[in-house]
């Protein structure tokens, strides 16, 4: 993996104290270590605070499916999209790495205590090994090819179940090894039980003290428990039946996805059954606690809780769980994870639910992360189309064995309703077969007697139309099995399948009859008549392993035995489109955009990198789903195109538009003028960005802040002033203009009272020699000058102020004795002292230019 888990010598420390090493397991008690796709880290959980208390980081798994196992001494990790399997010793702090497995679905590891074990159900290969080291213990156990199951019970047994046989198998692991390699005689079968016909279905889910058999093409559950013989309880299914990898407790839940319905089944049978509420066929199946049942929706990330009785109870909801949740019964708690989000779940034995930050940033082993981009919600699903009968099987087949005959079929459209199985006729008989094995051979046949075969499929609904095969006659003049069967895997979704000529015998070889194994099933996948098949882009699932086994026909339509199967490959092609792109301006930044994306399917193969082009710029993302471009234009309009990149090469591409900032735009809309300031009306185009506005003039005291309207003040009556508003952003700075006048101040004509306080007797009326309130076109009481007087009360625009004779003003207790005249409008711009004129607005001279 070119890696190793980033687990500092201060774990031991700061987190498992000084002691001894089962001071150090005792510690991790009710705890569990759960995976985050998107941080690319494992994070232990502790069941009892609910919070996160390490976290470790897996940085070359960063954006793939890891699974993880565990006991309290070890945990061990195989990531899916690689093959490679780590293990971590949590007693000595020590990490390995191994490549030894195949990447994609259909390998398993599963640990118990410090026994551990590497399942290749696609092989048939059950490898015990050393979780210390992870080198083999003895030698591996072999099964049919296609095998399902691999889960340790709660005493410690690892169960294996066999489709193609019928069988169900206990598997005792070996003691670790003292001496080192070599020194242990590897794990051991116990007991081997038959629970169905051969070719049926099966699913496995392992018990306290033994394990439970769903035979999905009879609906027939088996139970054993202990020392027991299987117990049978047939179950009145509507669909395929799915199992939790594990049972808690006595009744065992058995989920139809397809009708959204579980029954509960005790030792007497169905006890209960109840309906899950929505719609859509993505649950995932019942997972039982303390009595209670929690069925998880990967459409909608809802967990669904149901009560002993079936009764419904608060649903547990993520918001964005990113993908299928993880069920994990461990150490007296349930713990719930969605591997594509910032938050996990944990649920007491009294079921009550507390949240977890798998991404808190004051536990060991991580620095403060970044929250990242969370996978947005599902677009709504379209309406569930009407469900029907299934069609006929396709490619119906047989060949002649030696008082035997193979038939094989391809799949039968389902009509939207999940094939449960497929019915075969022929010879006298009916044959029940699994809806993922798709192949039955037929014994206890007469050589030389003529044969037909029909096959039709079944789902709820019913049985769909039959097929029938061509007319075989065994015989003992049977070809060889082919040898040495080869798969490749090609770059665009082919899978190629080679093989040497077969020895026929003394007759010619008409055709190979290739068939696909995978976990749980083998189906026919084609025929060929040269020694070589290419199964088409699209046949295959990506990212699921399969292995091919090859049948030889003869020229009179007899058939080989099966020869050995191929070794596993995963088939690939290149990525999908990245979906819900977005792309969006950096508002602080000039000539940059934002480009976001949910990560696409892999197809197969873990995405490398993303390769996110905008113009003629290209950036290469290995590290998250998000990036910022920079170096464009202002205002510039961006396309911008992602494809994400695997070892097939790039995909189809996800786009998105997005405009830089641009400079503001400002358009001063209104200038509202009072004596000393002026408050400036405008808007602002920030241009995508986010503007800073100020408003100046040539005169006064300016402002800044608000981007609609904004003063100034300080300014002096009766003058023009420019004001000019300027708006700032990351691209530049703009500015408008406008000219306005502030308002004239005024004040009212005050005649001088006499030097006792009485009235003078001038003042409110023209007498010859003085008046009150006399205005002069100087600065001076000059009879020659004055032009007028002014009543008590009279209000006088006021332009400016001038220096001249001083004037008193008994009025104001003499307070108001000065040399200053303010030019008013009186008969045109004349002089009235300011001590007989008091200014509105406080009387301050100062609120007057100087003229």
């Amino acid at each position: 993996m070119g890696t190793v888990l980033s687990l500092a010598g201060g774990l031991g420390l700061t987190v498992l104290g000084l002691g001894s090493a089962d001071q150090a397991v005792a510690s991790f008690d009710a705890a569990s270590w759960v995976w985050s796709r998107a941080q690319g880290e494992v994070a232990r959980i502790n069941g009892v605070t609910a919070k996160v208390d390490t976290r470790v980081d897996v940085p070359n798994a960063r954006g793939h499916a890891l699974e993880v196992s565990q006991t309290d001494r070890f945990v061990l990790l195989r990531d899916v999209n690689t093959g490679a399997i780590g293990s971590m010793d949590l007693t000595t702090l020590q990490e390995f790495w191994s490549n030894s497995s195949s990447p994609g679905l259909g390998v398993r590891v599963a640990l118990d205590d410090d026994a551990a074990f590497v399942v290749d159900t696609v092989q048939g290969q059950v490898q015990q090994l050393d979780p210390r080291t992870l080198g083999p213990i003895g030698n591996p156990l072999r099964f049919p090819p296609g095998i399902t199951g691999g889960v340790f019970d709660g005493k410690g047994k690892l169960w294996i179940a066999a489709p193609s046989e019928g069988t169900v198998t206990a598997i005792a692991p070996a003691a670790l090894p003292s001496q080192g390699p070599g020194d242990s005689k590897g794990p051991a079968i116990v007991r081997s039980e038959a629970v169905a016909v051969q070719s049926h279905d099966l699913a496995v889910s392992t018990l306290e003290d033994g394990v439970a058999v769903l035979d999905r093409t009879t609906n027939d559950l088996f139970t054993i428990r202990g020392e027991a013989k299987p117990l049978k309880s047939p179950l009145p299914l509507t669909g395929p039946g799915t199992l939790a990898t594990h049972t808690d407790g006595a009744s065992v839940p058995v989920t139809v996805t397809d009708s959204r319905h579980v029954w509960v089944v005790g030792e007497q049978g169905v006890r209960t059954d109840f309906t899950v509420p929505g719609s859509g066929d993505e649950l995932q199946p019942a997972v039982a606690w303390e009595g209670y049942f929690y069925v998880a929706d990967s459409a909608t990330g809802k967990v669904h809780v149901f009560d002993s009785g079936g009764k419904a109870q608060k649903d547990i909801d993520f918001k964005k769980p990113g993908g299928a949740l993880e069920l994990d019964v461990r150490e007296g708690y349930l713990f719930i994870n969605a591997p594509g989000s910032a938050t996990a779940r944990v649920v007491d034995n009294n079921h009550g639910v507390r949240t977890v930050d798998k991404y808190a940033d004051d536990v060991l082993g991580s620095d403060p992360p970044q929250t990242p981009q969370q996978d947005p919600p599902p677009p709504p699903k379209p309406k569930k189309p009407v469900e029907a009968k299934p069609g006929a099987p396709r490619n119906v087949r047989a060949a002649a064995g030696n008082a035997e005959a193979r038939v094989t079929w391809q799949a039968a459209d389902s009509n939207h309703a999940a094939i449960s199985k497929y019915v075969v006729e022929g010879a006298g008989r009916t044959f029940q077969v699994g809806a993922d094995q798709r192949s039955l051979t037929v014994t206890g046949l007469t050589n030389g007697e003529t044969y037909q075969f029909a096959v039709h499929a079944v789902n709820r609904k019913g049985d769909g139309p039959a097929r029938t095969s061509n007319s075989v006659k065994p015989t003992a003049e049977v070809p060889d099995a082919p040898t040495a069967v080869t798969a490749e895997a090609k770059p665009d979704g082919t899978v190629v399948v080679t093989w040497p000529a077969a020895n026929g015998q003394g007759l010619e070889i008409k055709r190979y009859t290739v068939t696909a194994v995978s976990e749980g099933g083998s189906a026919p996948i084609g025929d060929a008549t040269g020694t070589s098949l290419t199964i088409a882009n699209g046949q295959l699932e990506y990212g699921k392993q399969y292995a091919f086994t090859v049948v030889a026909v003869n020229e009179r339509g007899a058939g080989s035995k099966t020869s050995p199967v191929s070794g596993s490959v995963v088939p690939y092609s290149k990525p999908a489109k990245p979906t819900n792109v977005d792309a969006a301006t950096v508002a602080e930044t000039a000539g940059a955009i934002t480009v976001a994306w949910q990560a696409p399917a892999d197809n197969g193969r873990a995405i490398s990198k993303y390769v996110v082009k905008a113009g003629d710029k290209s950036t290469d993302v290995t590290n998250g789903t998000s990036t910022t471009l920079t170096g464009f234009g202002a205002g510039e309009t961006v396309a911008v195109e992602v494809r994400a990149v695997n070892e097939a090469g790039e995909g189809d591409p996800g786009t998105a538009t997005a405009k830089t900032v641009a400079p503001p735009q400002v358009t001063i809309t209104g200038v509202d003028p009072a004596v000393d300031s002026a408050a400036v009306s405008f808007t602002v185009d920030q241009g995508g960005g986010t503007a800073g506005c100020s408003v100046a003039s040539t005169g006064g005291t300016g402002s800044s802040g608000s981007c609609t309207k904004l003063s100034v003040t300080k300014l002096t009556a009766g003058t023009s002033y420019t004001f000019t508003v300027t708006a700032k952003n990351a691209a530049g700075s703009v500015t408008a203009k406008a000219t306005k006048t502030t308002d004239y101040r005024y004040g009212i004509a005050t005649c001088n009272n006499g030097e006792n306080g009485e009235t003078a007797t001038y003042c409110d009326k023209d007498v010859s020699g003085r008046n009150g309130n006399e205005i002069f076109s100087i600065t001076d009481q000059d009879n020659d000058k004055q032009v007028g007087w002014a009543e008590p009360g009279t209000r006088l625009q006021a332009y400016c102020k001038k220096t001249g004779k001083k004037v008193d003003a008994y009025i104001y207790n003499h307070n108001k004795v000065s040399t200053w005249w303010v030019q008013v409008n009186y008969s045109g711009k004349n002089y009235i002292p300011w001590a007989w004129l008091n200014l509105e607005g406080g009387d301050d001279l100062n609120d007057l230019a100087t003229c």
